[in-house]
């Protein structure tokens, strides 16, 4: 687990922080990155497997995926 140490000023001093990828968690409502790739390369192969549309197939899937994680 990689951690980063965050310094910024506070009235007088500094305050320290330590965060972790671990620490912040995920929305039981997103989807996760690894179901939208999964989505998006599934669009992927339904276009043809065309390259250059590579953004559009990812913005796609993730609203596909955040639709069908609302209707929950």
């Amino acid at each position: 687990m990689k951690s980063q140490t965050v310094r910024g000023p506070l009235e007088g001093g500094e305050q320290e922080a330590v965060e972790s990828k671990q620490t912040q968690p995920q929305l039981a409502s997103a989807p996760s990155p690894e179901e939208i790739q999964l989505r998006a390369y599934e669009l992927h192969l339904e276009r043809g497997r065309l390259h250059g549309w590579d953004q559009d197939d990812w913005l796609q899937a993730e609203q596909d995926l955040m639709e069908k994680h609302h209707a929950r």
